[in-house]
C-alpha cells in the first residue's frame, strides 16, 4: 500500500475573518476549526500520518486546540502560503511519503470520501496529481471601472479548485524547491498547489467535490447545517486464551491470558465500533470486516473504530460522544482508564472529554465471573444532518 500524509496548512492569519482569532482556531460549534479539519482526516484510513503547519505565533493556540489528538510537532510556515507548503514537505524528506495530500485547515467540512477520491486519482499511471474541484454552474461576466460588465467569460471548462489537493511527494517537493527561487510577484500567482504543479509541467485531474466543503472565510461561515442527534449501542464479548496480556481500548494490559478471536479481540473498540456504525445503519463490524476475510487476522482493532467514524463523517456528521463499559472480573481497568481514555479519543478524532470508560464486574456471576473472557457495552452519540 502507498504511504499518505496530510499537510495541513494553518499558518495563515485569515485578514478577511475578522474575529478575534485566525479563522483555524475559531470555535465551530465548540470545536476550533482546526481540530475538526483534522478529525476528517483521521477519520480516513488511507492516510498514514497528518502534519501541521502553522503560523510563528500560534504555538500555544495549535496545542489547545489538538490536544489529546496524538499529531506530531507542528512545522513552522513561511512568509507565503507557498513557502509554508515549502517547508512543510522538507520536513517530510526523511519520511518521505508516496503521496502528499495538501489541505486547508479552514475547510473543516472536507468528506474522507473525496479525500480518498483525490488519492484514487492521483495513483494513475501518467498522474502527477488530484485535485477536488466544483465545475462553475454560473454564468461568469468580466467586469469593469464602475462596475460596468465588459464581457461575458464562456464557463465551459471551468472549475472551482477546492482542497485537498493530492500529488506524488518528490514531484512536489521538487516543484515548490523550484518556485521558491521566483521573484515574489510571480511567487504572488500560485495560489494553490496546483498552480505550483502546473509549472512545473506535472500531470493533474479535477476530481469532482462538494459544495459542503466550502472554506471559512469570514464569521458567517462558521454557521452549520441542521444536525440531528443519534445514539446506538454496541455490544461485544471475547473469551480468554494462552497469552501475557489483553487489548483494551487501544491499550495493551499485562494479564495472565490474553483475548481469543480473529482480530487482535480488542472488545473494548469492538463495542465501540458496533456502536459508531448503528448511529448511521451500517450494520456490524462483521459486515466490514467478516472474521472468514484472512486479511483482519491479528488486525489492530483502532482501524475498525477509525472506519466507522470515517463514515459518520463522510455523512457529514461528528462524534459527540463515545461511552464504554468494560464487564470483567480481571485484569483491572482503573489504573489504566486516563490511557484508554486518550487512546480512544486519538482514534476517533475528538477530545478526551468527550470519551467516557467506566468498568464493572459481574459480582462473580456468569462467564465474566467466571473469569472465562470480557464483555464490553458501548454507546455512541453523534450529530448527522437533518433530513
Amino acid at each position: 500500500m502507498p504511504t499518505v500524509t496530510a499537510l495541513i496548512v494553518a499558518a495563515g492569519r485569515g485578514s478577511r475573518f475578522g474575529g478575534p482569532l485566525p479563522k483555524q482556531y475559531a470555535l465551530l460549534d465548540g470545536e476550533p476549526v482546526l481540530r475538526r479539519t483534522v478529525a476528517a482526516f483521521q477519520g480516513t484510513p488511507a492516510v498514514d500520518r497528518i502534519l501541521v503547519v502553522i503560523g510563528s505565533e500560534d504555538d500555544a493556540r495549535y496545542e489547545a486546540a489538538t490536544r489529546g489528538l496524538g499529531l506530531p510537532a507542528p512545522v513552522p510556515g513561511g512568509s507565503s502560503r507557498q513557502q509554508s507548503v515549502l517547508h512543510g514537505l522538507e520536513a517530510l524528506v526523511e519520511e518521505a511519503p508516496d503521496f502528499v495530500a495538501i489541505h486547508d485547515a479552514a475547510r473543516p467540512f472536507v468528506r474522507p470520501a473525496d479525500i480518498e477520491a483525490c488519492l484514487s486519482a492521483a495513483s494513475a499511471d501518467g498522474i502527477h496529481g488530484a485535485v477536488l474541484g466544483i465545475p462553475l454552474a454560473d454564468t461568469l461576466k468580466r467586469v469593469g471601472e464602475g462596475q460596468t460588465i465588459t464581457e461575458t467569460v464562456p464557463r465551459s471548462g471551468l472549475w472551482r479548485a477546492q482542497t485537498p489537493q493530492v500529488f506524488r511527494f518528490a514531484a512536489l517537493l521538487a516543484a515548490h524547491r523550484a518556485a521558491a527561487s521566483l521573484a515574489s510577484d510571480e511567487a504572488t500567482a500560485l495560489t494553490d498547489d496546483a498552480a505550483v504543479a502546473e509549472r512545473a509541467g506535472l500531470n493533474l485531474v479535477m476530481v469532482p467535490g462538494s459544495e459542503d466543503n466550502r472554506k471559512i472565510t469570514t464569521t458567517a461561515d462558521l454557521s452549520l447545517p441542521h444536525m440531528e442527534t443519534r445514539t446506538a449501542l454496541g455490544f461485544d464479548v471475547h473469551g480468554f486464551a494462552p497469552g501475557n496480556a489483553v487489548m483494551l481500548g487501544g491499550i495493551a494490559i499485562a494479564h495472565t491470558h490474553a483475548l481469543a478471536g480473529h482480530s487482535d479481540a480488542d472488545v473494548a473498540l469492538h463495542a465501540l465500533t458496533d456502536a459508531v456504525l448503528g448511529t448511521i445503519g451500517a450494520g456490524d463490524i462483521g459486515k466490514h470486516f467478516p472474521p472468514s476475510d484472512p486479511q483482519w487476522r491479528g488486525a489492530s482493532s483502532d482501524r475498525f473504530l477509525r472506519y466507522a467514524v470515517g463514515l459518520v463523517t463522510a455523512r457529514g456528521g461528528r462524534i459527540v460522544h463515545l461511552d464504554v463499559t468494560i464487564v470483567c472480573e480481571a485484569p483491572k481497568v482503573g489504573p489504566h482508564r486516563d490511557a484508554m481514555v486518550n487512546s480512544i479519543a486519538a482514534i476517533a478524532g475528538i477530545a478526551t472529554g468527550r470519551v467516557s470508560v467506566k468498568a464493572t464486574t459481574t459480582e462473580g456471576l456468569g462467564f465474566t465471573g467466571r473469569r472465562e473472557g470480557i464483555a464490553a457495552q458501548a454507546i455512541a452519540t453523534v450529530e448527522l444532518p437533518g433530513s
